[in-house]
């Protein structure tokens, strides 16, 4: 993680080579912090606008592992955006998530843990990801 409000990004369930493991994390990682570039609310939602499943989160999150563990159970691979403190606020405003971890489909937020799990056991969860992208088939 950047000290200057940096947003790493990791896409999950991918192996990481030693290159490119992110601090440990076992994911592959990119820091979006470029000099003199957009500013952390515009970049936070250009990314949740360009992926098809996004989760912002806290590093070390149980929530985001579990998020993460179900969307792959199903067959999706989430953006997963560690956050600082900075970044975090950024997110909050930028995205309109009211909490961490806190998931977007298809660039329409969804919620927290709750939220997924809710779309989940209702069936429309696999349409959904479906819908945007985030599943062949």
């Amino acid at each position: 993680m950047q000290d200057e409000g940096g947003v790493r990004c990791a896409v999950a369930g991918e192996a990481p080579t030693p290159a490119s493991r992110c601090a440990g994390a076992g994911l592959l990682g990119l820091t979006i912090n470029p000099p003199g570039g957009e500013p952390p609310a515009e970049r936070i939602g250009r990314l949740v606008r360009e992926s098809p499943v996004v989760i912002f989160a806290r590093r070390g999150c149980c929530m985001c592992h579990v998020m993460r563990r179900l969307l792959a159970a199903v067959g999706a691979h989430a953006t997963v955006i560690e956050l600082d403190e900075a970044a975090e606020e950024a997110a909050a405003s930028a995205a309109a998530a009211a909490t961490v971890p806190a998931l977007f489909v298809g660039g329409l937020p969804v919620g927290g843990l709750d939220g997924l799990m809710g779309l989940h056991l209702s069936g429309h969860l696999v349409p959904r990801l479906r819908e945007v992208g985030a599943l062949c088939g």
